[in-house]
C-alpha cells in the first residue's frame, strides 16, 4: 500500500492550498483517513480526520479555515486549506488505516509528506 501526497507549495498569508493524497496498492477498504502536520523542531500533530462514512474531526488551530474530504470511490483524501497563516507552515502527512485485501488486517500507513510554505 502506497500514499501519495501532493499539492504543497509557498503561498501569502491569505491564501489558499487544496492537498490530495492517493492511497493504491492492495486495499480492501479505507477506514479513517487524516492529514497530521510537523513543523521545523516541532512534534508532529493532527490538523483534521475524517471516518470513512464521513465525520470529521479539527484541531481547534484549523477550526474555520481548512476542510477535510474524501472520495471513496478513488481512495483518495483532501484537505482545503484557506486563509493560510504563516504558523501553518510545515510538512503535512497524509494517514489512512487501511484494511488491506490479504488477511483483511487494518493497519496505518503514511504518505511521504509535502511541504506547505506560508510567507509573504
Amino acid at each position: 500500500v502506497q500514499l501519495q501526497a501532493s499539492g504543497g507549495g509557498l503561498v501569502q498569508p491569505g491564501g489558499s492550498l487544496r492537498l490530495s493524497c492517493a492511497a493504491s496498492g492492495s486495499i480492501f477498504t479505507i477506514n479513517d483517513m487524516g492529514w497530521y502536520r510537523q513543523a521545523p523542531g516541532k512534534q508532529r500533530e493532527l490538523v483534521a480526520l475524517i471516518t470513512r462514512g464521513g465525520s470529521t474531526d479539527y484541531a481547534d488551530s484549523v477550526k474555520g479555515r481548512f476542510t477535510i474530504s474524501r472520495d471513496n470511490a478513488k481512495n483518495t483524501v483532501y484537505l482545503q486549506m484557506n486563509s493560510l497563516k504563516p504558523e501553518d507552515t510545515a510538512v503535512y502527512y497524509c494517514y489512512a488505516m487501511v484494511v488491506r485485501t490479504v488477511g483483511l488486517k487494518a493497519e496505518g500507513y503514511w504518505g511521504q509528506g509535502t511541504l506547505v510554505t506560508v510567507s509573504s
